[in-house]
């Protein structure tokens, strides 16, 4: 499982400008079963979304099609890790750790 955090690097009025692109990008990932929670920080500098994938490449080639990446507007932090506990709703997304 993947957190990724993004960062606004423009003023919020070109991330808004952006904004339907983005949540239609958005929409495309969640129908593909990739993101399954996203939202903005607050302080609204960001947002973040909680992506699944077993391919941490392949995670990072989706952030970079973000239309707030390829308009230059925010960057990403990607955070990899082991969701070994989650709630009985997300149980199918529960992993092992490596043995």
């Amino acid at each position: 499982m993947f957190v990724l955090e993004l960062t606004y690097t423009a003023p919020v009025e070109r991330v808004d400008a952006l904004l339907q692109n983005h949540v239609a990008w958005l929409e495309a990932h969640y129908a593909a079963g990739v993101f399954i929670a996203s939202g903005r920080k607050n302080p609204r500098d960001g947002g973040v979304i909680l992506a699944v994938g077993d391919d941490r490449a392949r995670i990072e080639e989706i952030t970079s099609a973000d239309p707030f990446v390829v308009e230059g507007v925010c960057a990403y932090r990607v955070t990899e890790f082991i969701a070994t506990k989650t709630s009985d709703e997300l149980a199918t997304y529960r992993q092992q750790l490596p043995g």
